[in-house]
């Protein structure tokens, strides 16, 4: 027990996936580059007598990004969908953190009910010197813990 974390115990952002179930249907998502979902707290302040503006949590703003390669129509087509019927999607992902080198082991979250705020449906680059990527920023309505992180000590 060395008392502080190892670096070999960090997690690696490469090791891992994204999985959607869209539809009941479990696939890889969209060639996905990275992701990152935040759960901002709202909070409104309430004036004591004594104590000075405190403040009390009245709700969350979920919200999420991501950037991945071109050459998935997944997102497009749920865009596109929407634009032509005004039906919307809601879907479920989760995300893998599983570094094997890692004590910590692996997490599992799950984000439900993801809505894609808007995206990037087509593009072309005569310039780019690299494989192409698009981004997509989304909205959930809640979270779910799958699988946690061990404790490292």
């Amino acid at each position: 027990m060395s008392g502080f974390l190892l670096a070999k115990d960090t997690i690696s952002g490469r090791e891992g996936q994204v999985l959607a179930i869209i539809d009941g249907r479990v696939k890889t998502f969209a060639h996905v580059k990275s992701l990152t979902a935040k759960v901002d707290k709202q909070k409104s302040p309430v004036n004591t007598l004594g104590g000075g503006t405190q403040h009390k949590s009245t709700g969350t703003n979920n919200t999420g990004s991501m950037k991945y390669y071109y050459g998935d129509s997944v997102i497009a087509k749920m865009v596109i969908d929407y634009l032509r019927t005004g039906k919307d999607v809601y879907f479920d992902i989760i995300v893998v953190n599983d570094d094997p080198s890692s004590a910590a082991g692996t997490q599992r979250i799950k984000l439900v009910d993801v809505n894609i705020d808007g995206a990037e449906i087509a593009k072309i680059d005569v310039d780019a010197t690299t494989a192409m990527d698009v981004s997509a920023n989304f909205t959930f309505r809640t979270a779910e813990v799958l699988n946690e992180f061990r404790e490292i000590v």
